[in-house]
């Protein structure tokens, strides 16, 4: 859970829409999957189990839109649903980055756009991202076999308690 909102605070500063939307439902499931263990409800955490499977193939996708597999593009507008500029927050802002706004001194430019120029970053932004999604794939996978754990002890508890 942890882990999920550190995501969706990064998302949040980058303004990356469709992230934001996945990380915020994958904060329900976790909710939701960590309540049904509590309360015993076998239905939520079979709910958060087939939320973890979408949020693998979410993540898996992510890891494939930012190494540009399969003709996708991390220069498009994807992520923000194409209603804003933003990008990654890690573009500008990763471990070494060092950011410099550049104002346009062409006349007829308005004031108010600048470019970013970013150098000496250790590690690039979409290597960042990956990361992420990968740890999200690693958490996830083991969340997906707890919640199989105990959806199976729960089942076993109800069938002994039916003698």
């Amino acid at each position: 859970m942890l882990a999920a909102l550190e995501r969706q605070i990064f998302d949040f500063l980058g303004f990356q829409w469709a992230p934001i939307l996945g990380n915020f439902l994958h904060i329900i499931a976790v909710i939701l999957g960590l309540f049904g263990t509590i309360q015993y409800r076998p239905r939520y955490i079979v709910l958060y189990s087939i939320w973890t499977a979408l949020w693998v193939t979410w993540n898996v996708f992510i890891i494939c839109f930012y190494l540009e597999v399969g003709g996708l593009s991390k220069e498009t507008d994807l992520m923000t649903f194409n209603i804003s500029m933003h990008r990654s927050w890690w573009r500008e802002h990763g471990p070494g980055c060092i950011r410099r706004v550049v104002r346009p001194s062409a006349p007829g430019i308005i004031d108010d756009i600048s470019y970013v120029s970013v150098t000496g970053c250790i590690i690039d932004f979409q290597y960042l991202e990956v990361i992420h999604s990968a740890i999200q794939i690693l958490l996830s996978l083991i969340g997906f076999v707890y919640a199989c754990y105990v959806i199976s002890v729960f089942m076993e508890e109800e069938d002994s308690s039916k003698y």
